[in-house]
């Protein structure tokens, strides 16, 4: 019988892909849903509601593994108080709801695999290359990751093989971060932002797809890893890339700061900071990125 791999986020960009995915690979694949849905022949669907502090406990017990990829957009809407609470309790709760399910009914999972993101390291931009173990930032966006984190670490204090995956912008045919800028640089109308020298590691949606089934299936992955390719690119040669495919060459002025903080307020720093990120430490359990050069990568996502 195919070992089951239970998904928080399944329906999401990159659940989507997962799904196919661990179904490939030989996994049967269960997915937490707000809404009555009927099970298909390749996912089972269990009901849940965060704000009614809801989980079917039968998906929890039925699982071997549970990647967690759930939680609130953070460019979708502007930094409100209510909405970084949002964006928060929607990557923390469902894990506390998962541990108390665990823990009550004394469930033992294969491993436990949660989403983080690269903005652990926080909201600047900055030569240094950041590893594992650089301190995490006292920020809204370091802040969010580390209580993202701190709740998959209650999962490992269970004895629980636990793995946090902090993820770069992915890229995918034309969905998640490009399905934002294409129409904009389709039309002839693409511009660099800001300075345009802040960092934006990137992961195609295949290789951060693999890293999560690599981290199911090496018992040796335990703890943080990031998951993003190490080239340097800034927002600059990216969009200059970008615009490149689409055969013309970036005609419009930068988009001053000032212009993007009266758009977005306070989330302005999610699009005009960035650091370099080593992915050095997943690379040295052996996975391989099969999308390293930018322009291929954009291509592959367009064309």
């Amino acid at each position: 019988m195919a070992q089951n791999v239970l998904l928080t986020g399944g329906s999401g960009f990159i659940g989507k892909h997962l799904t196919d995915v661990l179904i490939e690979a030989g996994f049967s694949v269960s997915v937490l849903s707000r809404s009555d849905r009927e099970d298909t022949p390749r996912v089972t669907y269990y009901k849940w509601d965060i704000k009614k502090n809801y989980i079917d406990k039968n998906a929890i017990l039925n699982a071997d593994y549970i990647i967690h990829l759930a939680g609130e957009g953070i460019v979708e809407k502007r930094w409100t108080k209510r909405r970084k609470r949002a964006i928060i309790e929607s990557r923390v709760r469902p894990v506390e709801m998962i541990y108390s399910i665990l823990e009550k009914n004394n469930k033992k999972l294969e491993a436990f695999v949660s989403a983080s993101g690269i903005g652990i390291y926080g909201a600047i931009t900055s030569h240094n290359i950041c590893t594992e173990t650089t301190a995490p930032a006292d920020d809204f966006l370091g802040i969010t990751c580390q209580k993202w984190e701190n709740a998959a670490d209650k999962i490992a204090s269970l004895h629980i093989r636990t793995v946090k995956i902090r993820t770069g912008i992915v890229l995918g045919k034309n969905e998640g971060f490009l399905k934002k800028m294409i129409p904009t640089f389709k039309s002839g109308f693409g511009a660099v932002l800001g300075s345009g020298k802040q960092y934006l590691p990137w992961i195609h949606i295949e290789d951060l797809c693999q890293i999560y089934l690599k981290s199911i299936e090496d018992n040796k992955l335990e703890g943080t890893y990031n998951a993003c390719i190490t080239d340097n690119t800034t927002n600059a040669r990216f969009s200059k890339t970008l615009a490149k495919l689409y055969e013309y060459s970036i005609w419009l002025p930068k988009i001053p700061p000032f212009v993007l903080k009266i758009m977005l307020g306070q989330m302005s720093v999610a699009v005009l900071t960035g650091q370099r990120v080593s992915s050095e430490k997943i690379q040295k359990t052996g996975f391989e990125f099969q999308f390293t050069d930018l322009e291929k990568t954009l291509i592959n996502c367009i064309k």
